[in-house]
């Protein structure tokens, strides 16, 4: 079965008159219909580039300058921007981390959602209403009706997020870019948003990429995981074999500075340095200088080699088995 999404070896780079910087590189990764892939990795790691880049939301210097980005097998990167524009929204949905990147604030809600229903299809006054009404209650937000009337600074930052959500599922499309959307919110609503989000992805059957830096919720969300680093995926796979039984030693280190409950006191392990800028790549694997294992072998750098069937990693030395090769 064809993929809803698939990246071939994308690379985005930001082109200066003095310097070309390759900020994504060697991307590929899928993901299928109903499916929620986790993209995971730490702040810099170009999780958020990925869905831009995906999305053409780029602006200048930045290009998306190799690759493939492939939407139920066609290539849409040599897309105009017009033909794009009715991509966007209709086929390919983002959700921001800040829903008011999304919505206007000096707009009501229902006109921001009348807005977004016509950009792509023709409906009257009475329509409008109607399907504005059924996309609230679809996201649990209360009295539908009376939230058309409100502007955006009324209501809370978890109702903010439903309204954005519902304006994403609008079209019913066929992908969902959420980049962080829950950072902001408490623990509750958090929850509350990830039950809804999983759900409709089970009922509707889109596709759903989920960029996050938090293993926990990944953990509870997605079906298979994406492990980014300096612009590069270094592991991918079923979520619960990465989590449980991590092949690449970035994603080990992860998961065990997360602290774990019931453990009060001692000290969080860390991965020691921090992330190389992308203008100062070391040769070869860029997590070398960080990982106690890295040998002359490293400054080559490794493929992203398939472990099994559903895994792959991008290591000269993966762990295998809980020991490393």
């Amino acid at each position: 079965m064809t993929p809803v999404l698939e990246l071939r070896d994308l690379r985005t780079s930001f082109v200066t008159p003095k310097e070309t910087i390759h900020a994504l590189q060697d991307l590929s990764l899928s993901v299928a219909r109903g499916e929620i892939l986790g993209l995971v990795g730490e702040s810099g790691s170009g999780k958020s580039l990925t869905g831009f880049s995906i999305n053409r939301l780029i602006s200048p210097p930045g290009q998306v300058t190799a690759g493939e980005v492939r939407l139920h097998g066609e290539n849409i990167l040599p897309l105009k921007e017009k033909q794009m524009r009715r991509l966007r929204g209709q086929k390919i949905a983002m959700i921001f981390q800040d829903p008011m990147m999304t919505l206007n604030p000096v707009l009501r809600i229902g006109t921001q959602i009348r807005d977004a229903l016509l950009a792509h299809q023709r409906l009257d006054r009475a329509q409008v209403r109607e399907r504005a009404v059924a996309a609230l209650d679809e996201v649990g937000i209360p009295s539908p009706e009376d939230r058309l009337n409100t502007y955006p600074h009324q209501l809370s930052g978890g109702m903010r997020q439903r309204v954005a959500i519902a304006i994403a599922l609008l079209h019913q499309p066929d992908l969902i870019i959420a980049d962080e959307p829950t950072t902001a919110l408490d623990v509750t609503i958090q929850g509350q948003i990830l039950a809804l989000v999983q759900q409709l992805c089970r009922d509707r059957g889109t596709a759903l990429i989920w960029i996050s830096h938090d293993l926990a919720v990944v953990a509870g969300l997605a079906d298979r995981i994406a492990v980014m680093y300096a612009g590069r995926i270094v592991e991918q796979g079923p979520v619960n074999d990465v989590l449980d039984s991590p092949a690449h030693p970035y994603t080990r280190g992860l998961i065990a500075s997360v602290p774990v409950p019931g453990q009060r006191g001692g000290r969080l392990q860390q991965i020691p340095g921090r992330m190389p800028a992308l203008t100062d790549l070391p040769p070869g694997c860029a997590f070398a200088p960080r990982c106690d294992r890295a040998t002359a072998a490293c400054r080559s750098m490794p493929a992203l080699a398939p472990v099994n069937n559903s895994r792959a990693v991008r290591c000269v030395h993966p762990i295998t088995g809980g020991q490393e090769t």
